[in-house]
């Protein structure tokens, strides 16, 4: 099977459609640079000001990295917009975040890194009015071999009643 390595997306006219990708990727996002402004902003708005993420002068001489990183939750927290740029459902009126499986941080996003997403569909479970189904997203990061991170996100998605 090809990889592919050039953004895309997949667009379905009806949510109930989408139950035909089980098993299949689904998109693969444009790169985001991630900047040490956002790394900050996250910081001060979590409460989470630990030096490796927002000094940089102590993370060149301490941190293994030699560099500030992202909160990991950061990174985690770009998986609706993720989500968003890589499957577009014509008939759905509103999605939810369910929750997550397994998450895990495998590699660090130094600040000024790269990242993208690639989206998978793991399953589908359609009920009356809607559905939930689960992705699996591949936080990948450019020029490294380990992605940040690789999470099974869940989500209900409602279209309009009958």
């Amino acid at each position: 099977m090809e990889i592919k390595t050039t953004p895309y997306s997949t667009k379905v006219a009806h949510l109930n459609e989408l139950e035909q990708y089980v098993g299949k990727e689904l998109g693969l996002t444009e790169w985001m640079t991630i900047e040490q402004d956002r790394i900050n902003t996250f910081a001060e708005v979590t409460e989470d000001l630990q030096w490796i993420h927002t000094d940089p002068e102590k993370s060149a001489a301490f941190s293994p990295y030699k560099k500030t990183v992202a909160h990991g939750f950061l990174v985690l927290s770009l998986a609706s917009k993720i989500s968003y740029d890589a499957l577009s459902i014509g008939d759905v009126v509103m999605g939810v975040n369910y929750g997550l499986d397994k998450v895990r941080f495998t590699n660090a996003t130094r600040s000024g890194a790269k990242l993208r997403g690639r989206v998978s569909l793991m399953a589908f479970n359609a009920f009356p009015g809607g559905a939930k189904y689960k992705v699996k997203i591949v936080f990948e990061l450019e020029g490294e071999e380990k992605p940040a991170c690789v999470a099974e996100f869940i989500a209900m998605a409602y279209t309009p009643p009958a």
